[in-house]
């Protein structure tokens, strides 16, 4: 597989996932992004943990899709995430996900 074909295939892919992303959006009330993942969710529950005075966040979500285009699949049933890195938690406004009347 040449770079080209690598490139195009993973730009397919970031295609794929945002229409996907685009379709699914609706369905739910929060998004939480880590260092690593960016989830949809609508119910989460968030501990902040302190060992040795060092700060760790763990988040724990029930039935969340995930932005990652190398899962097969992206909706998941329980996820759990440790990180000392920041949380960003932000509840969707249902009105800034419909699309302008023409």
């Amino acid at each position: 597989m040449s770079a080209e074909d690598l490139e195009k295939y993973e730009t397919e892919m970031e295609l794929k996932l945002y229409r996907e992303y685009r379709d699914v959006v609706g369905l739910f009330k929060y998004v939480i992004e880590t260092e690593r993942r960016f989830y949809l969710t609508n119910d989460y529950e968030m501990q902040v943990h302190s060992v040795q005075g060092e700060v760790f966040f763990e988040v724990s979500m029930a039935d969340a899709w995930v932005w990652d285009m190398y899962r097969p699949a992206r909706f998941v049933k329980q996820v759990r995430v440790l990180t000392f890195k920041d949380v960003n938690i932000e509840e969707l406004n249902k009105s800034d996900l419909e699309l302008p009347q023409s």
